[in-house]
């Protein structure tokens, strides 16, 4: 370093872009994280704004200011000043798993929005748990779980939860949310570069609003907006144990921490091994128990999505970026959301402009799982879509009912018998949609064995409620108390199954 240098060694030109990138992700996260809770689930927006949104950007807060430290410690030792620290934030997957898996749920089962919010700090706290766990073996994981698999689960929610929900809100408001979409696509697919260098994101949640607030303004109105006119308050993400007396109620939910944090255990060693290939040698076990501690914090302190390391490591070494721009993402995000700044946002930016960068995540996710996976396993990735799709049908039909004040019990015989189809396919479709893709690998590769011990998983899950669970809560319970005769059925069937497995396997080696 020359000594008329005026820049700190960890700080560079290149860490504005980056900045704006991450920083704008994170943002774009808790905005959609709010209008989803307040305007479709009908949470207080007090609750989301002034506890929910502040813990969860608690953890980016955490996380970004270690992997700080991270690249400046990995500079001191090499004594390389181009070292890049590794993105930080909410991971996007899990706050649609968990806002339509178990805060909407659970919001619509109890009616009880802070009951639903302790719920999720649970569930969030246990993905942090897991996660601290699992990243002493994250390695070992990787080699078990097909990528296939599990990209394949998350990829179903892409599509019909992250896509295909949002693209409602886009054709809910067509002449905001149509534009917005354009804009997204034009940039961000079609790479094309957009006046002044603006982001893709950006620019189509500017031009939205502004078509909005035109329109508002052209025709005298109010505007319909996900959250009231906030203001810049202070709200501090204090730790608490307001979630620990709920852990039973939890218990139901907590299914849906496993492939969640299993993603992003397996995620963040992708990530590292990124970051090596591109000059930067991080410990994949210092990334993984940070993103753990971090998610554990944000739950403790209120938050109710996990965190991860980001995928764009090499991209942000690309722009010349260093440290500073993690710095200065765990600031603006973490600070600006405990003093009301993410409040203002939901205030004034519509749903139908934000809703675009959500069919693109979707996409993009959708798409990653089979571009990243051999063609050949493309049928084990759509066969993960088919629970999911369930649920989706689960989510739109309980509105659907709730609108027109009917019950399930109220129903024809043949009306229920399909509700109740259509809920045992649905509950836990994360899990479903993971093993199914598991043991369809298995069997793409002829490792019969192997799927029959998937099936043998299958039948466990099911017998304690973990998968195709037929309570209308999607709640876990022992396999003598479940009151029903459809999880002993279905364990039994996937019991055939996996014999039938074994039984193909055998007559195969044989001949």
């Amino acid at each position: 370093m020359t000594r008329g240098r005026r820049l700190p060694h960890w700080l560079a030109p290149g860490d504005w872009n980056a900045f704006f990138g991450l920083a704008l992700d994170n943002t774009t996260q808790l905005v959609i994280l709010s209008s989803l809770l307040i305007g479709v689930f009908k949470f207080p927006a007090d609750l989301v704004l002034h506890r929910m949104v502040p813990g969860t950007a608690a953890g980016v807060l955490i996380g970004d200011l270690v992997y700080t430290v991270f690249a400046i410690r990995l500079m001191r030792r090499t004594g390389r000043d181009d070292v890049t620290a590794m993105p930080f934030g909410i991971d996007t997957p899990s706050l649609f798993g968990l806002v339509f898996g178990v805060l909407g749920p659970a919001m619509l089962l109890t009616g009880d929005p802070m009951l639903a919010w302790k719920i999720g700090m649970t569930v969030t706290v246990a993905m942090g748990a897991l996660k601290l766990v699992l990243s002493f073996a994250g390695d070992h994981v990787r080699q078990i779980v097909p990528r296939a698999a599990l990209l394949g689960s998350l990829a179903g929610v892409a599509a019909l939860l992250i896509a295909f929900l949002p693209a409602l809100r886009v054709f809910a408001d067509p002449l905001v949310g149509l534009i917005s979409l354009t804009i997204v696509l034009v940039a961000l697919l079609g790479q094309v570069r957009l006046p002044w260098g603006m982001p893709g994101a950006f620019a189509a949640v500017l031009v939205g609003s502004a078509i909005f607030w035109i329109r508002a303004a052209a025709e005298g109105g109010s505007a319909p907006l996900a959250a009231p006119s906030g203001a810049l308050a202070l709200a501090i993400p204090w730790p608490t144990l307001a979630w620990v007396p709920v852990i039973g109620e939890a218990l139901p939910y907590l299914s849906l921490a496993v492939p969640f944090a299993l993603a992003t255990v397996i995620g963040g060693i992708d990530n590292t091994e990124s970051a090596i290939a591109a000059g930067d040698e991080y410990r994949a076990r210092d990334i993984l128990l940070t993103e753990a501690l971090a998610t554990m914090a944000a739950g403790v302190c209120g938050g109710v999505i996990q965190n991860t390391p980001y995928i764009g490591h090499p991209a942000y070494k690309a722009m010349g970026a260093r440290a500073g721009y993690t710095l200065a993402t765990a600031l603006v995000v973490g600070v600006g959301a405990a003093v009301g700044l993410i409040s203002a946002l939901v205030s004034v930016v519509p749903e139908a402009a934000v809703a675009p960068i959500l069919v693109f995540i979707g996409l993009e996710i959708t798409a990653q799982a089979f571009l990243a996976s051999p063609a050949r396993y493309a049928p084990a990735i759509v066969i993960s879509f088919i629970p999911a799709t369930a649920a989706l049908l689960l989510i739109e039909v309980n509105q659907f009912m709730a609108a027109a004040g009917r019950k399930v019990s109220e129903l024809t015989a043949p009306g229920q018998t399909a509700f109740g189809t259509l809920l045992v396919l649905g509950n836990g479709f994360v899990v479903t949609g993971l093993l199914w893709g598991w043991a369809l690998v298995s069997i793409i590769d002829g490792r019969l064995g192997r799927a029959a011990a998937v099936f043998g998983g299958c039948a466990v899950a099911t017998l304690f409620g973990l998968m195709h669970s037929p309570l209308p809560s999607g709640a876990v319970f022992w396999p003598w108390r479940a009151g029903q005769s459809e999880p002993l059925l279905l364990a039994a069937a996937y019991g055939m199954g996996a014999a039938a497995l074994l039984l193909l396997g055998r007559r195969r080696e044989v001949s």
